[in-house]
């Protein structure tokens, strides 16, 4: 199961344009980015998505987020930077880890570790259970195009690793034979609690998976928890939120 197909050179490269650092895995395909003059900053719109979570829960100094894929470190140097969690981010490749450390600034701080371990393997790690407020679950090889994770066994694990309450998020390719096959896995997964955020970038389609009590927010608070978070974390949250209530159809709330 946890095989993946053979891949194309997962070495990373770089790249940069107009003040912007690019990591690729040996193709054309940006894997991450970072902006020189604000490494702190989210550069692609899809790793901003990553971070609605934010609209359904507030990190406090012990609570605890994982992102599965590192990638250039974007959400790594953002979560650290506008929330006072604990971060562990999961990556197999460590040739990832040494390019980060060397060209994308990743941050040295006793909040954050890192993990040099399949995401599949991971998951299935009994200390990760029930620890989790948010997974942030990015995990793309050098060809781009479909999660190398995605069965409904590695969902469930996600699953197990939030905590009473939590969120994942997952960078899916909209339109792609794997969209549908995650989709379907994540909603089993997480029991149909599941909702979707416009297409954007290149494809980019991210999912939010909900654990825990039912939630039942009405349109006033969502929208005003929206302006929070932009005013907070500098995020387009009353943009997603928009296309949350239009996607749920009319109504005063949105229940999931």
């Amino acid at each position: 199961m946890l095989d993946p197909e053979p891949l194309l050179d997962d070495s990373p490269t770089l790249s940069e344009q107009g003040g912007v650092r690019y990591l690729h895995f040996g193709t054309e395909w940006v894997q991450g980015a970072m902006r020189m003059a604000k490494p702190d900053e989210l550069v692609l719109a899809y790793t901003q998505q990553m971070m609605a979570w934010l609209l359904f829960l507030e990190p406090r100094k012990t609570d605890e987020v994982a992102i599965l894929g590192l990638g250039a470190g974007s959400l790594l140097r953002y979560t650290l930077k506008h929330t006072p969690a604990l971060v562990e981010t999961v990556e197999w490749n460590r040739a990832v880890t040494a390019i980060c450390r060397m060209y994308f600034r990743l941050p040295e701080t006793r909040r954050s570790a890192i993990d040099h371990c399949d995401a599949g393997l991971w998951v299935e790690k009994t200390a990760n259970f029930g620890r989790y407020m948010a997974l942030m679950v990015d995990l793309y090889d050098a060809h781009a195009q479909g999660p190398v994770r995605d069965s409904l066994e590695f969902y469930q694990g996600c699953h197990r690793a939030l905590a009473d309450a939590g969120v994942m998020t997952v960078n899916l390719f909209g339109d792609h034979a794997s969209f549908p096959p995650n989709l379907k896995n994540i909603r089993e997964a997480f029991g149909g609690r599941v909702l979707e955020l416009p297409e954007i970038d290149a494809g980019n389609r991210i999912v939010l998976a909900f654990k825990g009590p039912l939630l039942d927010v009405s349109t006033r608070q969502l929208l005003e928890r929206a302006q929070d978070v932009e005013s907070a974390y500098g995020l387009p949250a009353r943009r997603w939120v928009r296309s949350l209530l239009v996607q749920h159809g009319p109504g005063g709330s949105l229940a999931i």
